[in-house]
Formats: structure tokens, sequence, C-alpha cells
């Protein structure tokens, strides 16, 4: 967990919502007053974000006191408590809808990652997110991605070289995007991997034949192209499908001997899973 990016995060979030005072609270609940609240599960699923919520509690109020009865990656139902936090209600009640922003919409990422994830079951393929997160938010989005069952492609345009198809059009073809890319690497002293995207099967036998890539990305491919391209490249590069895959393709594109399987519908088509925080 990167701390420093998370709690610049919730810093900013704290401003945001308590500007220059909870009104609400200060207004009819005393500073002195002291109680418990717990966090009520209302929808079955996988939880996430137990470690993001401790924290936002301890940067509101330190003295809160957190007892933890459910843990990041379990299956849960409605009814089940996750956590009770006790100390001064005002600190509670300020820290309230944070929490459960971050909770809901985690949870609601790392169920629905646990759903195609559950697909390749048997399969060597492992599902991937991308970069269609929410401003500000992918570090907990992409978290929850991975509590869910998934793992993580690129953070963002810095840890990775993806050669996209504007990318290889604007650079002049492929063999000029990769040789470009090979020599910006070279010259910025920078040990980053390099994926293509493929359009087609021809772009794929190009970029074989040119090599210097590690990832050939099959953008759009049906099922009868992915499985060729996949013989083609016959393990020399890693593979990846992408491109509107879902819940009732996700098994037969693993089915063709995939490594990868990108979907942006991980991150940018959730639900928030339901749950409380209610006074005890």
């Amino acid at each position: 967990m990167n701390n420093k990016f998370l709690d610049d995060l919730i810093k900013i979030a704290i401003a945001e919502d308590i500007g220059d005072g909870d009104h609400s609270s200060l207004s009819c609940i005393p500073a002195t007053a002291k109680g418990k609240a717990q966090l009520l599960i209302k929808q079955k699923g996988i939880l996430a974000g137990m470690e993001v919520a401790k924290k936002v509690f301890n940067k509101i109020d330190s003295s809160l006191s957190f007892e933890q009865f459910l843990f990041n990656g379990n299956e849960i139902n409605p009814g089940d408590r996750a956590f009770i936090v006790e100390g001064k209600i005002q600190s509670i009640l300020q820290a309230e809808r944070l929490v459960l922003n971050i909770m809901q919409r985690m949870s609601g990422i790392a169920t629905t990652t646990k759903m195609y994830a559950d697909k390749l079951a048997g399969t060597k393929a492992k599902i991937l997110d991308t970069r269609k997160t929410t401003p500000g938010l992918r570090y907990l989005e992409k978290l929850a991605v991975k509590i869910g069952g998934g793992e993580n492609h690129r953070m963002g345009l810095y840890d990775m070289i993806m050669l996209k198809d504007n990318h290889v059009d604007f650079a002049g073809g492929i063999e000029a995007a990769i040789t470009k890319a090979n020599e910006y690497l070279e010259n910025s002293n920078k040990d980053l991997k390099i994926e293509i995207e493929a359009r087609n099967l021809t772009e794929v036998k190009a970029i074989i034949n040119f090599g210097g890539v590690d990832r050939i990305m099959l953008d759009n491919f049906n099922y009868d192209d992915t499985r060729e391209a996949v013989k083609l490249i016959n393990g020399r590069f890693e593979t990846e499908s992408s491109g509107g895959i879902t819940l009732d393709t996700i098994r037969e594109y693993a089915e063709c001997g995939i490594d990868y399987i990108s979907v942006g519908a991980l991150t940018h088509q959730i639900k928030s899973l339901d749950m409380s925080l209610k006074a005890i």
C-alpha cells in the first residue's frame, strides 16, 4: 500500500467534505459526547477497503478505536458486521460518508473482479484492469481489483510503454513505433516493458517478424482470430485480449490460450456494494 499517496488522497477527500466544519454534527452533538457505530453489510459480495477505512478514521481522529471483524477479500452477506468504531461521536460522523464511499465502491469493484476471475478458473489466463478509472481514485480502484483476484495492468503512462493504434499511426507504422520506443528506452536509461496493439492478423505477423516488444495486445479480435494469433505467436511474446470482453465471453477468450484479458468494466461500469454505518 502506497502510504504517501493514500495519505494525500485522504487529506484531499476530508477537505472536500468537511470544509470549515461539519456543521450538522457541531450544531447538535456535544464535543465531548462519545459513542459507537458499526459497519453493516447489506449486499452479498467481496469486502474491500478495510485498511483505507482505518486510515480515514485515524486521520480524522487518532483517538478513535477500531475493532475489525472482517478482512479485505472476505466473502460477505447481508447482516454481516465488518467493524465497530468507538470514540467521539463528532469524529465518527465526520468520517462516515467518506468511509462508506470508499468501501462501497472498492467492494463493488472487488466483487465484479471476482466474478470475472472465477470465469478463468482452470485456464492460464489472468484478468487485468485498465486505465479507465475515476480521476484521482485510480490507486484505490486498482487496489480493489487486486483484492478481488485480478491483476493490475500499468498504473499510468509512466510504468509501461503501450503502443496503441494512434501511437502506431502517428509514429509511421509498426516498425517505426517499435524502433523509436526501444531507442527511447536506451537513450533515457529506462527499463520498461513494451506492449503493442494489433488490430488484425496481418499486424500480428508484422510484429512477430520485427520483434522488439514484450507483449502483443489483440484488440477486438474474434475467437477464431484469437486462436490463430496465439498459434502464430507460439509463446514468443506475452498475449493479451482486449476490447468489449464481457462475463459471457471471457471464458471462451481464455480457452483460446491467451495469457491476459483486460476488461475496462472492472473499474468504469461499477455498482457500489450496499452497506451502512449505524449507531450502536
